[in-house]
């Protein structure tokens, strides 16, 4: 019941932002659904965006993370 309560408070701010945005005039029902019909697709868009590149993201951290432990290990044991 509260996920549904946040669901329609974040649907309906969405839903008036987007619509002023926009210079849409509707009803408060239909400003809801337009809100929470647009974060569903941003939150199935950006599952995605994280799925296909999580893996790419992953690998680019290994690398950062490797390159700074060679670089403390060089600062303070190397030379």
């Amino acid at each position: 019941m509260t996920r549904f309560l946040l669901i329609l408070i974040v649907g309906a701010a969405a839903g008036f932002l987007a619509t002023r945005f926009m210079r849409v005039q509707t009803d408060v029902p239909t400003t809801i659904l337009i809100g929470m019909a647009g974060a569903a697709i941003a939150w199935f868009l950006l599952r995605l965006f994280t799925l296909i590149t999580g893996s790419g993201l992953l690998f680019v951290g290994a690398v950062l993370g490797a390159m700074g432990l060679i670089w403390l290990w060089r600062q303070y044991f190397g030379r």
